[in-house]
Order: C-alpha cells, then sequence, then structure tokens
C-alpha cells in the first residue's frame, strides 16, 4: 500500500500490538541437518488455525535480495523460495488450512501503479548498470583490484509479473514442493492447502480477502478461526480489520533499516559502487574459511496482533453523547476509510496530509469533533455516505493553510540544524589527513584485521602529491577568520556560506504562500484555478476512487476498468458539492489476460517477456500505440526529496487503442503462450491422511465432469466447488521435479483438485460485522497501558500470546551459585557511572551484555593475582544480587579499597539467617532477597524449582 512509514506509526503510536516471534531454529547431528517438527505444539503459546501467504512479499526478496548476493540462476531462487516459506510454516504452524496467493492480473487502477514502478525499475536498473561499467574502468585504469566480472544475464524484476514463462515456472515448482511437503512433513499431515497462481486474476492479498469473505458467508464457518497472514504490506492492516474476525494477526520481517548491502563491483560490504576503490577483499578468518559469511544476521519476524489493535481504537474512537448508539465496528470501519486519505495504490494522497505530520490523528480528532453533526457513521459495510464525508474534508481545508505553512517553518528549520551541524563538522576536522597506508590509527590497532593496506601503492603516493599540491599554502601575512580558517585574498571570491549544502530541488507551487492553490492547478493540470469545471471532474473522480477503494476492501473489485486519471490530488478544501455526485460503477466488467496486462504496465526495455509480434508494438516508430512506451521521462518530485518518492509523469494507457492493437497481433500466439495468455483458478491439494483425500480421489475415478460441492465436514467447515483438473498430482504417480537439484516424488500420496470459491449475485452485500457466535479475545491492554509513564513511554504489559506465561526465574541453586560469585563492592564507588574501557584495552574487565540481562562478573575478576588462591570472599563481603535493579559493573581494583570499608554494614548481613550462612527463601512469598516489597509490577517467580524460559 502507499503509505510509506505507515507502519512504523502505527507501532510508535500502539507499541502493544508487536510481539516478536519464538522461532525454532533446525538441528545439526553429525553433519545432518534435523528439521523442525512443526507438528508438535506451538513456541509462541498459540495455536493457528490457517496461515495465508501473499506470496510476492516472498518472491521479490528471494529472487533480488538487498542485503546479500542474488542467486545465481532460476533453480536456486525456487529453492530459496521454499526454504523462506518453511521458515514461516515453522514459526506459526497452522492446523486447518494453507492458503498461497500469487498476484494475477490487477484491475485497471492498480496497473497505473504498477506501470509506473516497472518504468522506474527498468530506467534504475539501466543507470546502473552504466554507472557500474564506468567505476569498474576507471578503477582499472587506476590498477585497482576487482574480481573478474560475471557473466551472466542481469536480472529483470520485471519478470515477476502475471503471464511471463518465469511466473509460470513459479507456479510450477510450487505445486512440487506442496506435495513434497504434504508426503514428507509431519506437520502438514492433515493441512488443506490452496494454491491461487498468477493465473487467477486479482491481487494476492485481495483474493486472501475475498476467500475469507465468502467462508464467512458460509454457515458452516467457524466465527472463531484464528488467522495468520503473512505480508509487509501496510494495507494488510487495514484488511485484516475489515474481516471484523476478532483473532487476525499479521506476521512480517522485522525491518532493520540501514542493513549493509554488498558491492556490485567487490562483493565486498561497507560501500557502494560509486564509492568502490578496487581494494583486495580482506581474509575472514585464519585460512578465510568466513569468505562466504555475511555479516547481518538473519532477519527476524513479527507478530501484529489486530485483537490489540482493537482494544486501542476502541478506546481512542469511543464517544460519548452520541446522538446515535455507538458501535466499535462501524468506528473502526470508519478509521480504515480515512486512512485512505493519507495514500494507497489507487489513490495519491491528498497535498496536505501527510502521515509523518500526523496526519491520521488530525483527522481522528477531526472525526470525534464533527462526527456528533453528521447524525452517523460515515461507511457501512463498504459503501460511503458522501454528505458525512463531506463535513470531514471541509474541515480538513480550514486548516490546510496553517498545514502548508508549518510544513514549511519545519523544513526550515531542519535545514537550519543541518547547516550548523555540516559547520560544526568542517571547523573540527583537520586541515590534511593522509589517507590510504599513513592513515591515522588508534594505538595497537595497527595489525588488526581491519586495518588498510595499500593495494596500488604508486596511486595512493600520486593522490598523496595532488592533494599537497592543491592544499593552499599559508603565508605569514594570510588572516584568518573566527573559526580558524585562513581568510581569502583579494581577487578570490568568498564561497557562499550554503555552498556546501545538497540542491534543494526548485518548488514552483510553494504552498506556504498566498495564491498556492492557483499556482498548484496551474502547474500540475496546466489548467487555470478558475476553470471550475476541470477542478470539479478532478474532484469527482476523486471522490469516485475512494468509494472503488472502500469498495474493494469490504465487497471486492467493484469495476475491473475503472481507474482515476490523474497523477495529483486535488485539496480538501476542493471537496464541496459531493452528496450528489454518482458512486455507482459498471457491472459486469472483466479484467485484462494477463499478456494484456503486460503490454500495459512494461516498458519497451521488458519486452524480451513478450511474443516477438507484440514485442514489436512497443518500439516500432509506425506502431499505433507506441506513444504507451516512451524511452525517458520526467519524475516531478513534488515536493520530495528522493526520486523514489516523486511522481513518474507516464501517459495513461487507453485501453480502447490497445486492444485495437492487439487485435492484429493475437493470431501470431503460440499454443504455449495463447495457455500462458489464459485466466485460471485456484488448486486444493491435500495428503493421503486428510479426510477428503479419499472424496477427492472418488472423484477422479468416476471421472465427475460435474462441478461438485464441497463436503464442509470434511475440511473444517470450507465450501465451494470442486471441479477436476487436468494437470492434477495424482496418488501412486511420479511427480517430476521442475528444479534439477531436487529429487522426483517416486511414492507420492497427495491428491489435488480444481477449487472454487462459494459464488453470489453480484449485488450481494457481505455485512462488515462480528459473527454470531464469535467470542472476544481477552482483553490484553490495562488501564495503565494509557497512562504516560515517568520516561515518557508507554508500558508493554504482555510480551507474548499468552499472558499466563510463567517468567524467567531462578531457583535455589542459582542463587547458592550468585553467593559465591558475587562481588565484594556496593556499586556505589566514584567511578560507578564509569564508562567502560576501550575493547582494545587487554585488561577489559568488563564483558558484552545480552538484550535484557544483568551483567554476573566473573569470580576472579576483581581480585588481585597474589590474593587468587584465598578462594572467594565471605558472604558478609559479597553484595546482594538485587534483580530489580540490577548488578553494577565491575570495577577496577583502585575501587576495593573504597568499598572494603562499607563491607560490614548491617544492611550487608542482617538477612544472614539461613541454613548454612545462605539468604533463606521466603515462603510466604511477601518478600525476597533482591526484589522489592512495594510497587511490584509483575508476579513473583513460582516456587518450583525450575527454569521457566520466555
Amino acid at each position: 500500500m502507499g503509505v510509506p512509514a505507515f507502519f512504523r506509526w502505527l507501532s510508535r503510536k500502539y507499541p502493544s500490538i508487536i510481539v516478536n516471534c519464538v522461532e525454532e531454529k533446525p538441528k545439526e547431528c553429525n553433519g545432518v541437518k534435523i528439521p523442525v517438527d512443526a507438528s508438535k505444539p506451538n513456541p509462541n503459546d498459540v495455536e493457528f488455525d490457517n496461515l495465508y501467504l501473499d506470496m510476492n512479499g516472498i518472491i521479490h526478496p528471494c529472487t533480488h535480495p538487498e542485503d546479500k548476493p542474488a542467486p545465481k540462476n532460476e533453480d536456486e531462487m525456487m529453492v530459496a523460495i521454499f526454504e523462506y516459506i518453511d521458515r514461516l510454516f515453522n514459526i506459526v504452524r497452522p492446523r486447518r488450512l494453507l492458503y498461497m496467493a500469487i498476484d494475477g492480473v490487477a484491475p485497471r487502477a492498480k496497473m497505473n501503479q504498477q506501470r509506473s514502478r516497472r518504468f522506474r525499475a527498468s530506467k534504475e536498473g539501466m543507470e546502473a548498470a552504466v554507472e557500474k561499467q564506468r567505476v569498474r574502468e576507471e578503477i582499472l585504469a587506476k590498477g585497482g583490484f576487482l574480481p573478474p566480472e560475471e557473466i551472466k544475464e542481469r536480472f529483470d524484476s520485471n519478470c515477476i509479473t502475471p503471464g511471463t514463462e518465469f511466473m509460470d515456472n513459479l507456479a510450477k515448482c510450487l505445486r512440487y514442493y506442496i506435495a513434497d511437503r504434504l508426503n514428507n512433513d509431519p506437520g502438514w499431515k492433515n493441512l488443506t492447502v490452496i494454491l491461487s497462481d498468477a493465473s487467477a486474476p486479482g491481487e494476492g492479498e485481495h483474493k486472501i480477502m475475498d476467500y475469507i469473505r465468502r467462508q464467512r458467508a458460509q454457515p458452516n464457518h467457524d466465527p472463531n478461526t484464528h488467522h495468520c497472514l503473512c505480508g509487509a504490506d501496510a494495507d494488510l492492516i487495514m484488511l485484516g480489520l475489515a474481516t471484523h474476525e476478532p483473532n487476525f494477526t499479521i506476521i512480517r520481517e522485522e525491518f532493520k533499516p540501514n542493513k549493509p548491502k554488498p558491492c556490485g563491483l567487490c562483493n565486498q560490504f561497507g560501500h557502494e559502487v560509486k564509492d568502490c576503490e578496487g581494494l583486495p577483499r580482506e581474509k575472514k578468518g585464519k585460512h578465510d574459511e568466513l569468505a562466504d559469511s555475511l555479516p547481518c544476521a538473519e532477519g527476524e519476524f513479527i507478530f501484529l496482533r489486530l485483537n490489540v489493535l482493537r482494544e486501542y481504537l476502541e478506546r481512542e474512537l469511543t464517544m460519548a453523547s452520541l446522538p446515535f448508539t455507538f458501535d466499535v465496528e462501524r468506528s473502526i470501519d470508519d478509521w480504515v476509510f480515512m486512512c485512505f486519505f493519507v495514500g494507497n495504490d489507487f489513490l495519491p494522497h491528498l497535498p496536505s496530509l501527510e502521515i509523518r505530520e500526523g496526519a491520521i490523528d488530525r483527522l481522528v480528532n477531526i472525526y470525534k469533533n464533527v462526527v456528533h453533526k453528521t447524525g452517523g457513521y460515515l461507511t457501512e459495510s463498504g459503501y460511503v455516505n458522501l454528505q458525512r464525508v463531506q463535513m470531514i474534508m471541509l474541515a480538513v481545508g480550514e486548516v490546510e493553510d496553517s498545514i502548508f505553512k508549518k510544513r514549511k517553518d519545519d523544513e526550515d528549520s531542519f535545514r537550519r540544524r543541518q547547516k550548523e551541524k555540516r559547520k560544526r563538522m568542517k571547523r573540527d576536522q583537520p586541515a590534511f589527513s593522509p589517507g590510504g597506508i599513513l592513515t591515522p590509527h588508534a594505538l595497537g590497532s595497527r595489525n588488526s584485521p581491519g586495518s588498510q593496506v595499500a593495494s596500488n601503492p604508486r596511486q595512493a603516493a600520486y593522490e598523496m602529491r595532488m592533494q599537497n599540491n592543491s592544499s593552499p599554502s599559508v603565508s605569514p601575512n594570510t588572516s584568518f577568520t573566527s573559526d580558524g580558517s585562513p581568510s581569502p585574498i583579494g581577487g578570490i571570491k568568498r564561497k557562499a556560506e550554503d555552498s556546501d549544502s545538497e540542491p534543494e530541488p526548485e518548488d514552483n507551487v510553494r504552498l506556504w504562500e498566498a495564491g498556492w492553490k492557483q499556482r498548484y492547478y496551474k502547474n500540475k493540470f496546466d489548467v487555470d484555478a478558475a476553470d471550475e469545471k476541470f477542478r470539479r471532474k478532478v474532484v469527482q473522480s476523486y471522490v469516485e476512487g475512494l468509494c472503488w477503494v472502500l469498495r474493494y476492501y469490504y465487497q471486492g473489485c467493484a469495476s475491473w476498468k475503472w481507474y482515476y486519471p490523474f497523477h495529483y490530488a486535488p485539496f480538501a478544501s476542493d471537496f464541496e458539492g459531493i452528496a450528489d455526485m454518482p458512486s455507482d460503477f459498471e457491472k459486469g466488467t472483466k479484467p485484462f489476460k494477463p499478456l494484456e496486462q503486460l503490454m500495459g504496465v512494461f516498458p519497451a526495455a521488458s519486452g524480451n517477456f513478450l511474443p516477438p509480434s507484440w514485442r514489436k508494438l512497443m518500439s516500432d516508430p509506425d506502431s499505433s500505440i507506441i506513444d504507451f512506451y516512451p524511452e525517458d521521462f520526467a519524475i516531478d518530485l513534488n515536493g520530495k526529496k528522493y526520486a523514489w518518492q516523486g511522481v513518474a509523469l507516464l501517459p495513461f494507457v487507453d485501453e480502447r487503442r490497445l486492444r485495437a492493437a492487439l487485435e492484429e497481433v493475437y493470431p501470431d500466439l503460440t499454443p504455449e503462450e495463447t495457455k500462458r495468455n489464459s485466466l485460471g483458478g485456484d488448486v486444493l491439494f491435500v495428503g493421503k491422511h486428510h479426510p477428503l483425500h479419499d472424496f477427492i480421489l472418488e472423484l477422479y475415478q468416476t471421472g465427475s465432469t460435474e462441478p461438485m460441492d464441497v463436503p464442509p465436514e470434511l475440511c473444517h467447515g470450507i465450501q465451494g466447488k470442486f471441479s477436476l483438473d487436468e494437470e492434477a498430482v495424482l496418488p501412486d504417480q511420479i511427480v517430476c521435479s521442475p528444479v534439477p537439484m531436487l529429487r522426483d516424488l517416486t511414492q507420492n500420496a497427495a491428491i489435488s483438485i480444481n477449487f472454487k470459491d462459494p459464488q453470489f449475485a453480484e449485488d450481494y452485500i457481505f455485512k462488515a460485522v462480528m459473527l454470531p457466535g464469535a467470542r472476544k479475545p481477552t482483553p490484553v491492554l490495562k488501564p495503565s497501558d494509557w497512562e504516560k509513564s515517568s520516561n515518557g513511554r508507554q508500558w508493554k504489559p504482555q510480551l507474548g500470546f499468552n499472558r499466563d506465561r510463567r517468567p524467567v526465574h531462578l531457583d535455589q541453586a542459582a542463587f547458592r551459585t550468585l553467593g559465591h560469585v558475587m562481588p565484594r563492592g556496593s556499586g556505589a564507588g566514584v567511578y560507578g557511572n564509569a564508562a567502560p574501557p576501550p575493547a582494545a584495552y587487554q585488561g577489559n574487565l568488563y564483558r558484552p551484555l545480552l538484550r535484557g540481562q544483568a551483567q554476573i562478573p566473573k569470580l576472579m575478576s576483581n581480585m588481585r593475582p597474589q590474593d587468587s588462591w584465598r578462594g572467594p570472599p565471605p558472604l558478609f563481603q559479597q553484595q546482594r544480587f538485587d534483580r530489580g535493579v540490577g548488578a553494577e559493573p565491575l570495577l577496577p581494583w583502585n575501587r576495593m579499597l573504597q568499598t572494603q570499608n562499607a563491607a560490614f554494614q548491617p544492611n550487608q548481613y542482617q538477612m544472614l539467617a539461613g541454613p548454612g550462612g545462605y539468604p533463606p527463601r521466603r515462603d510466604d512469598r511477601g518478600g525476597r532477597q533482591g526484589y522489592p516489597r512495594e510497587g511490584r509490577k509483575y508476579p513473583l517467580p513460582p516456587p518450583s524449582g525450575r527454569y521457566s524460559w520466555n
């Protein structure tokens, strides 16, 4: 979804929605990898029923990863996808259904964004290849070292689009993967698997939502099904809330910014292609055995609990003294609708609403102030009340001018701070700093692995001489400025103050100045702001888009042909008189075919994925649609700083002209291309232990040609229609592996069949309500979650799904061990707040801490060498271990003398009443050594003598 920073904003505002995943890793025994047994209980203390995979969020990072070298060929890509799915499956461990959805042909409204992305990707890829070749030639000319250039075709990520050979091969590989796991993995034993590949029309996440909606409308649906959806797009949060299912969780890979990326030339980390110097690779390990290891750790997964988000929203949206009955489900629907104004995949966001400026909070506050006048909610089951929306938008329009001025003030303030920072850094840096082998190093670090060596001494010496010659000499008569730098002499023009700053993009609209609306429409739409008819047309198209998007989220695709025909959005103050605007859409529309969509979204540079005669239409100057495929195009930054944030000004595709041009080349398609150009459906797989196995096998044996109803009692209430599959996976038939490095399945027992969701009339309305019989999850949030603590952060009340999980604690033997190893000092000396010595210091007494773990010093670490034979100090000289506070860091030797005088204070031995001189363990659980009696915010450890790990 086109809402950058939405997830970051959401997780910061509602911190308790996030839970870290507990992942069980495969083990190795004698060099043999032992896989995880997913049939065992979930280590996250929750059992999921259904797992849905938005496959495009898996395909992209596996085929062209950003933080590691890319796979060498297509076979390695497929294996990487299989391993990624295995990892997700072992974390979630679904018990009923696994639904794998790949993006198929998208609605026309989404194709505009897809077109923009693919044109940009092609342009950036070609520019990167040219830049890479230029830098390579420069480095080699200077005598630098680079590994030999691999002769391989650049992977074009545009092939991850329905209709290409890559997607067709991916579907075959996934069929093999599912059959293999159903035969060999115990966690898949009783699982129903549905694969919706790229031949089935619709975006992956919306195919998943359509399945959930249609199953919820069936009488056999379990309203307490626990759903888990995998994907990193922000719109999955909206879609999950739109289902009104009480148990809905999203799993996604935790985003870690500034991940190291390998250089495209030397495959080393720490620099980009433009900064590559051609240095030889450093040896990793004593014998270079770590050469292929990556410096970054494997990405971790997190759960986003939508039931907790619903609690937050219920608390925030609850309003008193309403003229109508408050309904939390309708309020959440309105919140989802308001989020559309800050951006989505189908509409540009309003100029005055930016997620980073608190736009959603501003909308919610206006909504709570205006809803008393509206007389009801903004939406109902995906349909919009435009009269009430108009009141919200006009209220936003009243503050648009102040929003633009504050945005300008914030930008100017940020630039001033950056300018001052650059000045400080420039003033503090030395006038001349030698480089290469003469670069200054800290004492004792010259022989470290990170020290630089001269790979090209002649070039390094030349650069030093040039740097020496180019540096201005300072004469005795030279004057100096206030910051210590030489002042210019007559005849030399002084540099501007901000000449070292980055050039700012020119902004001709200047929204912060008077007349901003006239300049906006003139620059963006090339019309006069006084043209009321045109402004009305833009607003009407945007209102249609809002209605279409909400219908898409709650009811399915209202029209496959509709799209927003402008690159920019109107202002909120222009939403006058929208109550009378029509919001109906043409019925009976059909999606594009796969190859037709490729012609609509691909640039000419990606034409190799199309048939030759179709490809010619993209590049032939005499083609009737050559204007759809510009070789170059402008990018309007639209007030942003980076090109990826700008607007690609591409011409919109005229569907009628495109279809007319394609009619002439349709006869040139081969049978294989004709098959790839057809629309398909979903395929259902089960193993031999599944109750449906024998029922499906009987359908194949009888050769039934009529669609058959799915018996819901045999597959956890799933309903739909079965039809025979011509390319079915059948028992006792060999399943050939499409990946050469993987073996064929010679003893297959899985079976597959075509599956179709329950069908409804086109005007049927799926009710956006919580189903009867649904049980709300136990509340997680507490009243203290809404109160800001002293440090300004909200307390996280629950760290996992199970609120009764026993916390980590120590037993009696552990406390006796701590009694022997604790340091003598009380932790309050003059060096109590001193920073630890540097890592290069050989006598470093500090050990790195794990997250959330107090430091436990070694037994002999604070003793002089001549005292090491004396053994541990007496108990009355030992420091108490207070878990509520944590142990202080171990201090140097000179602190021992200061703390020994306090070793005999009464508070050091007032509780030594236990047998053998050890601290007693209280049985009444009212108090315990090291645990404060007052202000406890967590339960005491249980009295058992076993560890309970989180």
